[in-house]
């Protein structure tokens, strides 16, 4: 008899990097449509320093120099971070001058309340059980900051539905993230580690900081 070999569905896939960068790209983006008041230095400046770091990551994933990568990455994302608590700090400072009009207040809330989300699902993203490189090394996801429902799953079960080799990909972060800013809360994911509760608890008070004071506004305005 021959050697039998693992079926190709047993292998697990690489998980494609172009969600989270097209994510932080996105939120750097956003810059541009931003009033000046909430931006600092040039509108374009965020992007360019966003994109001349996450491409070198990428690059250094695709060539096997998967420390570079990580702290290239996460340079990236910390420099989109910090642009959205800049912006976001501004349009505090603004609303209680009244510098912005209506209009203006709606689209800064609803870009931030947006970069919001796609920050911290990327946060999420690399940091959760070592970041992506390290959980596409195990076979399967069983451990992590996050309990998702497919973890719970009896491992009969989960082979017979073919999810024995499933892991956590952006979508599924950037699913909890969209729940943590709208109803405040992980939903289905229970979470499991203390940095990862705090992260959550930052995302939703910015998130409710965001929508009570547009609401604070449109009162006044009324």
């Amino acid at each position: 008899m021959g050697t039998t070999h693992p079926s190709i569905l047993d292998r697990p896939v690489p998980e494609p990097r172009w969600p989270a960068l097209l994510a932080m790209v996105s939120v750097a983006l956003m810059n541009f449509a931003l009033p000046k008041s909430l931006v600092i230095g040039p509108t374009w400046l965020v992007a360019v320093l966003a994109v001349g770091l996450l491409v070198p990551a990428l690059i250094s994933h695709r060539t096997g120099r998967y420390d570079a990568a990580k702290w290239l990455s996460y340079a990236g994302l910390g420099v989109v971070t910090a642009s959205m608590v800049v912006s976001l700090v501004l349009l505090v400072a603004g609303l209680m001058s009244h510098k912005e009009t209506p209009s203006q207040l709606l689209l800064s809330a609803t870009l931030l309340w947006v970069s919001n989300i796609l920050v911290f699902a990327s946060w999420y993203w690399r940091l959760d059980a070592g970041g992506p490189h390290m959980r596409e090394k195990r076979r399967t996801h069983t451990a992590g900051a996050f309990l998702f429902p497919q973890m719970t799953l009896d491992p009969g079960l989960r082979k017979e539905m073919c999810e024995h080799n499933w892991r956590p990909g952006f979508m599924d972060y950037l699913f909890l993230a969209f729940n943590t800013s709208t109803a405040f809360s992980p939903t289905d994911v229970p979470v499991l580690s203390r940095w990862a509760k705090g992260l959550m608890m930052l995302q939703a008070f910015v998130s409710l900081a965001t929508l009570a004071l547009l609401a604070a506004r449109a009162v006044n305005i009324l």
